[in-house]
């Protein structure tokens, strides 16, 4: 890369510190948006819309951005990402006392690599309901940067065989953060929040553990990039600076870019791919832009949905977990993504323009396949392609060390995603 530490990859490292959760992430991206002329959208409100309008809307931890056609839209051009990352999440009454240790009880959020959560600087970020001092209940954002907490892994003293056979981790018994080493300390977690916030009383929390690292480029030319929540924070950021990089909006394109909660846990919830979110949109646009159920029908087959997320890697260390003729290497360009038993949703057809575009922008572009022997992973890809009646392509950038607290990346891989995606905004 010939300057990794350009404008839109020094705001793609701020983004991944600023979005610790799903919740501040899509903050971020509508405060984002609202610089570029976007207009919120309250789901409890009447909306009204226009044509060329941009618009957004949040539910939970997520957030659909649309920019409306001039004219009556013939096709879409859908953008999905999404925004949480798998993580340890704090039980309701998560404080509890062994000899004069204070922990906090977890639960595990997704399927992470539990070791890489261990002997690390974590803090508590999340959403709180507290009772305000009108007696009303009101939700808060918070980072509570200012308390550490680590969860010590047990001594090789006490584990001879560890490195021999391997580390087993207890989700319930080995995965709890040492807060204090105080048995007089009582309502820790609410003492925490009055550092921040002014309440009369906490009703209710989500809060996770997150690393206190900042991400940072490494590498002998600073040609990568290493943070938590690269997966999929990098997806959402290319999305959304590209739909917001289009100066005009479309005469008959919907453009949307959607960055959707719960997919670490299969988005079957009131925000995920598999809610009525999308759907709920759909509907409401149509109405406004006066499309009845067959102009409906006709535009989504007409219409193409690339499903952004991580890909795997080569990892040098292990290459035989790798089909040997389908091994995505970093700084090797974006990654599209197959599996016959559609864990991911790319077919020829939905395949075929993305290629096109690949070689209309000489941008390189490689292919994953699992070995026929390990099964894969899955995404919010094949649940748009059902829920929607869309046709579907995954895609994504290269990276190693998934799901872990310290995430990597190439940073070129990340430009080319974002050249691609921006190319075919502009062509909508």
């Amino acid at each position: 890369m010939k300057n990794p530490m350009t404008h839109i990859l020094v705001d793609l490292k701020v983004f991944l510190e600023t979005a610790p959760t799903s919740w501040h992430a899509v903050q971020e991206i509508g405060n984002r948006l609202a610089i570029h002329h976007f207009l919120p959208l309250e789901d409890i409100d009447t909306w009204k819309l226009k044509p060329g309008g941009k618009y957004f809307t949040i539910r939970g931890g997520s957030l659909c951005a649309f920019s409306l056609p001039k004219k009556s839209p013939k096709q879409a051009l859908i953008f999905a990402s999404h925004t949480d990352s798998c993580a340890l999440k704090l039980k309701p009454l998560p404080g509890h006392l062994k000899q004069n240790m204070t922990s906090f009880g977890v639960e595990v959020y997704g399927s992470p690599l539990l070791s890489s959560w261990l002997n690390r600087d974590l803090i508590l970020a999340g959403r709180v309901v507290v009772l305000n001092k009108d007696q009303q209940p009101e939700e808060n954002l918070v980072i509570l940067d200012d308390a550490t907490f680590m969860i010590p892994q047990l001594a090789i003293h006490l584990d001879r065989e560890v490195n021999e056979k391997g580390m087993i981790l207890n989700k319930q018994e080995h995965l709890c953060p040492l807060v204090s080493v105080s048995s007089q300390e009582k309502n820790i977690l609410e003492k925490l929040l009055r550092r921040q916030l002014s309440f009369q009383k906490l009703l209710s929390f989500d809060l996770f553990l997150v690393p206190q690292e900042p991400a940072r480029f490494i590498g002998l030319h600073n040609e990568m990039l290493a943070s938590y929540r690269i997966d999929n924070l990098l997806s959402a950021h290319a999305s959304l600076a590209a739909l917001v990089s289009c100066k005009n909006p479309s005469s008959d394109q919907l453009q949307m870019a959607l960055f959707l909660d719960h997919e670490e846990v299969g988005s079957h919830s009131l925000e995920g791919a598999g809610s009525s979110f999308l759907q709920d949109i759909l509907q409401r646009i149509s109405y406004h832009l006066e499309l009845d159920v067959e102009e409906l029908i006709r535009m989504k087959n007409h219409s193409l949905c690339l499903s952004i997320d991580m890909a795997h890697a080569l990892n040098p260390n292990y290459i035989e977990k790798h089909d040997p003729h389908h091994q995505p290497l970093l700084n090797k360009g974006i990654v599209i993504k197959y599996n016959a038993n559609q864990k991911y949703a790319s077919h020829a057809i939905s395949v075929a323009p993305i290629v096109h575009a690949c070689h209309n922008l000489n941008l390189n572009y490689q292919s994953f396949v699992s070995r026929s022997d390990l099964p894969c992973g899955s995404t919010i890809g094949p649940i748009m392609a059902a829920n929607l009646g869309i046709n579907t392509i995954d895609i994504g950038c290269p990276q190693l060390s998934m799901h872990s607290t310290r995430e990597l990346i190439a940073c070129q891989d990340y430009l080319d995603l974002l050249h691609l995606l921006s190319y075919l905004v502009q062509e909508g």
